[in-house]
């Protein structure tokens, strides 16, 4: 850390409210923020933890389009399911709040205010791009084309969600409106602009004065700062989002990335009346969490917003995290390629910390990584149940069956004890040291070496043996194995608050301080023990299964979407068709053809005689299933040889998009023979 601080303000990106959020917001920012801030209260600093919704981007009003609502009908359905998501899986915000609030409005007109009249912005009369089917001028998420940087031709025009390159409109290849679809044309508009390049030494100079960031975060920084700074449009001619606060402005809204980080500012005001010293005191430590296709807004934009402004402190550190990816795949809100919380809360009730684990285990730190879900199982079975459960349990159990679920005595150490808690009293400060510097998947592993320190001493002390011949030794082997026990409640906190919490039930004791861990007296000889059940449950092939092929249904379902009604075929006379004789028959048997996959036998009752066809859709049809099916053939297809047999006709078959077929036939039952005209 930079220097001492009395306080700290932790900021946790505002998500667009046009979606449920997935496994990659939650890696990328909310779960490190959460273990930082839920450190930094164990250690009894004052810290106040803020997030919320950001409702007034573009992609709400292309939502709301999609949807057929209003954009306020969007960020209402959404805020609620994503504010219900991050309080179940224990992301312990001091506030969570969203950008409609008038609180926020205000706030951010009144900073619009105060820079415009202390003469920072620049305005200028500039070429827009406007889409003329639509008429109106298009936001910069509006404007879809190819990405100059790496070819994406779905990139928006503000930004490429593939490369993560932030863009202007006029930097896309060949961009098109996301309303019409059509090439936008320019067409002059007025704007205010905060003039970046005026700002770029002042920038510099912080950015030079906080070399102990992330090196994702400074690479993207200085890239940004070596190409050079451009004046950045502070407004919008849209009609959602919040009215810039000046005359003959009708129209016109302040750019989504000028109010949402002010919403920091506003939710801390929501939420204490002493709002300014989280803010305005240069003894508050700034710390902004966030993923990286938002490093620049936080370390560059906002920065000179709060510079142009005056009154506010800049953020002392931004730990910004790379992409988590899933199953080797860019998770994909659009193709629904992703693991959603509210989803997973549902369908694994009660396991929050099995996936903060994996999470916070497998997080994209400094490069992107991958959730699999075979990586979910091991983990959990192998690290949490394996290890950390299994330690906990034969602490507990053993107590239960040799001491009546009392904490037993600690009787004379010996040097395998007095070794043991010697490195149990160096873990806090160890795990406590990465945390504060925001290495959480080192801290989450210092964190399971305590776990695995117990689990290994009462693997070679052997209590379950030892206690056979001496009991008081077997006391003071299992009063160690649960003081360890008791530290874990205190140091696995951070990454796995519902563990912890069980931890002290079991061990019928209070939250302890930070300051308290490594400590071998938590527990009170003669304090009960409960056994209340296993910490975690093993995670079984067949529940992987079901949400691989979730997965799996996913892609499908994307490959459908795309897939087109086939061309239609050269035209042809009336004449043409009545040389066809379609005729129903009905399926009276039917059987595999040797040597073929693909090949039924099939014997049809036509009205006149029973006739046999060979058809090509044993890959989708059982011949025992389809026996008394009614069906449509061409009856006068001349014979033809199939695997050394004649084949009397064609049965007809109509093929869906995922290449199923299904029989052509009528609405009810009718005569064999009957004719298809």
């Amino acid at each position: 850390m930079s220097k001492p601080f009395k306080r700290t303000t932790v900021t946790a990106a505002l998500i667009y409210a046009n979606g449920p959020i997935h496994i990659g917001h939650i890696a990328g920012c909310y779960l490190p923020a959460d273990i930082y801030v839920r450190y930094l209260r164990a250690t009894g600093q004052d810290v106040k933890f803020i997030s919320g919704t950001d409702e007034h981007g573009v992609p709400i009003t292309i939502k709301a389009k999609k949807e057929g609502v209003t954009p306020q009908e969007v960020v209402d359905k959404y805020y609620g399911i994503i504010k219900d998501s991050f309080e179940e899986f224990g992301i312990s915000f001091d506030i969570y709040s969203r950008t409609s609030n008038k609180v926020h409005h205000d706030m951010s007109q009144d900073i619009f205010k105060n820079i415009y009249d202390k003469g920072q912005f620049v305005e200028e009369t500039t070429e827009q791009y406007y889409d003329e089917k639509a008429q109106t001028f298009l936001a910069d998420r509006y404007i879809i084309g190819t990405c100059p940087k790496c070819g994406n031709e779905g990139a928006y025009g503000d930004q490429c969600e593939r490369c993560g390159s932030t863009l202007s409109p006029t930097e896309l290849i060949n961009p098109r409106s996301a309303l019409s679809g059509e090439k936008p044309v320019m067409k002059e508009t007025k704007n205010w602009y905060l003039p970046l390049d005026a700002m770029q030494p002042a920038l510099e100079k912080y950015v030079e004065s906080h070399p102990e960031w992330k090196t994702n975060v400074m690479g993207q920084v200085k890239s940004w700062l070596n190409d050079g700074l451009k004046p950045r449009a502070m407004t919008r001619d849209l009609d959602w989002g919040i009215k810039v606060p000046l005359p003959d402005t009708e129209g016109k809204v302040m750019y989504v990335w000028f109010d949402a980080p002010i919403g920091y500012i506003s939710m801390t005001k929501e939420l204490t009346e002493d709002w300014e010293k989280y803010w305005k005191d240069e003894d508050t430590r700034l710390v902004h969490f966030i993923g990286k296709d938002n490093i620049v807004f936080h370390c560059l934009i906002f920065p000179a917003m709060c510079m142009a402004d005056g009154r506010f402190i800049l953020a002392d550190n931004v730990p910004a995290n790379e992409f988590m990816n899933l199953e080797g795949d860019k998770i994909s809100t659009s193709r629904n390629w992703a693991v959603w919380l509210h989803e997973y809360l549902r369908e694994f009730e009660g396991k929050q910390d099995i996936l903060r684990y994996v999470l916070a285990a497998s997080a994209p730190e400094t490069k992107d990584s991958d959730f699999t879900w075979s990586d979910f199982q091991v983990r959990n079975n192998s690290e949490l149940v394996g290890i950390f459960g299994n330690f906990v349990n034969r602490a507990v159990i053993l107590t239960e069956k040799n001491f009546e679920s009392k904490v037993p005595q600690l009787g004379e150490l010996n040097d395998y004890d007095k070794q043991v808690l010697a490195t149990l009293a160096e873990m806090p400060a160890k795990i406590g040291e990465s945390i504060a510097n925001y290495r959480f998947r080192e801290a989450l592993a210092l964190m399971m070496d305590v776990a695995r320190l117990g689990n290994k001493y009462l693997a070679e002390t052997e209590p379950w043996k030892v206690i056979k011949t001496d009991r008081e030794r077997t006391a003071t082997i299992l009063n160690i194995g649960l003081q360890i026990a008791a530290n874990l409640s205190i140091l696995a906190e951070p990454f796995l608050p519902f563990t912890a919490e069980k931890i002290r039930r079991i061990l019928n004791i209070e939250a302890f301080a930070w300051s308290e861990a490594g400590r071998a007296d938590l527990l009170v000889e003669g304090q009960t023990v409960t056994n209340i059940g296993l910490l975690f449950e093993k995670v079984e092939d067949a529940t992987v299964a079901a949400q691989v092929q979730k997965l799996e249904d996913a892609k499908m379902q994307n490959l459908l979407a795309g897939k087109e009604v086939p061309a239609l075929k050269e035209e042809i006379q009336y004449d043409d068709f009545a040389k066809m004789d379609i005729r129903i028959g009905t399926i009276i048997e039917a059987e595999k053809v040797a040597k073929s996959k693909k090949l039924l036998k099939l014997k049809i009752e036509d009205g006149i005689k029973q006739r046999t066809i060979l058809s090509g859709i044993g890959e989708h049809f059982q011949p025992e299933n389809i026996i008394g099916q009614q069906v449509s053939f061409l009856a006068n297809l001349a014979p033809r040889k199939m695997m050394g047999m004649e084949s009397e006709g064609m049965i007809l078959m109509a093929e869906d998009k995922d290449g199923s077929l299904a029989f052509v036939q009528p609405s009810k039952n009718v005569w064999n023979g009957g004719t298809v005209a």
